[in-house]
């Protein structure tokens, strides 16, 4: 049993090597800002975050730092900017 565990330690660490394979279709994060901790989550297509800014233009600064920390795992409509409608930059 124990060499059948090691096995899957090593598919682990293969698998961590290739962030490609994971693709998010919800998430839930909290963010420490500078100010405060937000909540942030994306979960059927659309972002939310706890901040101000958010709820006036739809996204904020906290999900744009998430969008690019995690953007290879995010699908590609995660990844756009409904203040400009474009692909955000990885």
């Amino acid at each position: 049993m124990r060499s059948s565990l090691i096995g899957k330690i090593e598919k682990a660490k293969r698998y961590a090597q290739e962030p490609g394979r994971v693709t998010f279709s919800e998430l839930s994060a909290v963010f420490r800002g500078e100010n405060d901790d937000h909540q942030l989550s994306y979960d059927d297509g659309k972002w939310h975050c706890t901040c101000h800014f958010f709820s006036q233009w739809g996204t904020c600064s906290h999900i744009m730092a998430l969008q690019q920390i995690i953007g290879n795992m995010l699908p590609k409509e995660a990844l756009v900017s409904p203040v400009e409608g474009q692909l955000l930059e990885k």
